[in-house]
């Protein structure tokens, strides 16, 4: 199952509608949806826990998005916590450590809140959050 962040949700929907980033919905749904686990989390590993990485993830090559996501490996559970992409207007390099802890911080107050959404992909490639 996936879930994201109120961070990922809000970054996906703001760049998602500007027209140099109208794929970006197909690429999370095929990067994430019919996949199995371990395609999933697919990527850099930002930390040494096995049980609970923290994975930095490409999406459409190197010039494409970076996905930043915690996979709970147990329960094969992903949250997603932020997206960016690496070129045009929105582009921008890596995210911070700083930034990179703060998600982690920002899913745990999630969690405990209840401020999570679960991710789903539509008939039409589209992304659906739900709460």
């Amino acid at each position: 199952m996936i879930f994201c962040i109120e961070d990922f949700k809000r970054e996906a929907e703001r760049i998602g509608h500007k027209n140099s980033y109208k794929d970006l919905d197909e690429e999370i749904i095929s990067n994430f949806f019919n996949k199995t686990f371990e395609e999933v989390i697919s990527g850099r590993r930002l930390n040494q826990d096995s049980k609970r990485p923290y994975i930095k993830k490409r999406l459409a090559g190197r010039g494409g998005y970076r996905i930043y996501l915690l996979a709970y490996i147990e329960k094969k559970l992903i949250y997603l916590l932020f997206i960016h992409p690496k070129t045009g207007s929105e582009g921008s390099e890596n995210i911070t450590d700083e930034y990179k802890a703060l998600l982690l911080k920002n899913l745990v107050n999630s969690l405990k809140s209840g401020n999570i959404y679960k991710v789903n992909a539509t008939k039409d490639n589209k992304l659906e959050y739900i709460k």
